[in-house]
Parts: structure tokens; sequence; C-alpha cells
């Protein structure tokens, strides 16, 4: 999720505009976050499993 669609329950600002000081850590907290983090635990499976197939089958073939 990105932070400026985030209301802030403190000052019920959006976070994007950093208004109060919950909000400005909430946002530097949010930008921090790896390339990863939008995806969801589904996806990750998927993409596991694609990886360990296009293994088995370089190993097979090699073999």
């Amino acid at each position: 999720m990105t932070y400026d669609r985030l209301v802030c329950a403190n000052c019920a600002a959006p976070v994007s505009q950093g208004r109060c000081p919950v909000c400005r850590a909430n946002r530097e907290r949010l930008q921090q976050e790896g390339p990863f983090t939008d995806l969801n635990p589904m996806a990750l499976i998927v993409l596991l499993v694609v990886l360990v197939a296009a293994l088995a089958l370089v190993a097979q073939q090699t073999a």
C-alpha cells in the first residue's frame, strides 16, 4: 500500500502531507520499505514455484 492514500488517525490529514509527527514517522517508514513489500504472499509463492520448476527443468536437461 502506498502512503498517498492513507489518512492519519492522529490529525485526520493525508499521511503524504506529513502534518504531524505521526504522519512524518509513518511516511518515512513507508518510504524505506523494499521493492517486494507490495507483493502479496500468494504472488511470492507462485514466484517460488516457478523458480523451483525452472531449476528442475535445467537440472533435467543437463543430466
